[in-house]
């Protein structure tokens, strides 16, 4: 949900929709989530965090975290779920390509946004410049298939309204590729099918894997 060139981002139809999904988000899709998040402690840096739905998942030996949501329809939402959350949230209204801190972060997470930044080799390399070394990418995201769903996935992100109406999502992104170009080293991965294989939707599978920053 970011742009390479501003520092917020304007997506009126997905703003709209967005918190409605993520209201209703599946058991495993939580599931999930609270494992991308399981074991963090210290300083946390959340990439494009949407309505804040990850926030009620974070472990209490996390001792800070900073969210970023650019999206100005969205950002409120992820003010409030902070107010409520059982650690120190802080939310700002910026892109990560923008956003700059003192000190090194323990940790990003980056969940669901990968697809959706403009420059995600460049965005990754923000990223890992924001760690300390040995510092932890968490991350959960939807991946590149192979077959037919992997063809369906590159007719919508070139042929279809699918990237303007969902966010600038990309549906085709080899994001694990992306991260160890950025100079991560992968310590594990798993892959996950989140939906039935027949349902007509360009994105069925995840991968959720924690990377780390070399020391």
């Amino acid at each position: 949900m970011t742009s390479s060139t501003a520092e917020t981002v304007n997506h009126p139809f997905f703003a709209r929709i967005w918190p409605a999904i993520a209201a209703h988000e599946t058991e495993q899709m939580r599931e999930f989530r609270r494992a991308n998040l399981a074991e963090l402690s210290g300083r946390i840096l959340e990439v494009g965090a949407g309505t804040g739905t990850n926030f009620a998942f974070y472990p209490e030996t996390v001792e800070h975290v900073v969210a970023i949501e650019p999206e100005q329809r969205l950002v409120g939402l992820a003010r409030e779920a902070a107010a409520g959350a059982p650690v120190q949230i802080e939310v700002t209204n910026r892109t990560v390509e923008s956003f700059s801190a003192d000190e090194p972060f323990d940790a990003v997470v980056c969940s669901l946004v990968l697809c959706s930044v403009g420059e995600p080799d460049s965005v990754l390399r923000q990223v890992l410049s924001l760690l300390r070394p040995g510092g932890e990418l968490r991350y959960l995201e939807h991946m590149a298939s192979t077959g037919l769903r992997g063809r369906l996935q590159q007719f919508v992100d070139v042929t279809t309204l699918w990237p303007r109406l969902a966010g600038n999502c990309h549906a085709h992104r080899h994001t694990e590729q992306s991260i160890r170009a950025a100079g991560f080293e992968i310590d594990r991965t798993r892959t996950e099918q989140a939906m039935p294989a027949w349902v007509p939707l360009p994105v069925t599978e995840f991968v959720l894997g924690r990377a780390r920053r070399p020391a």
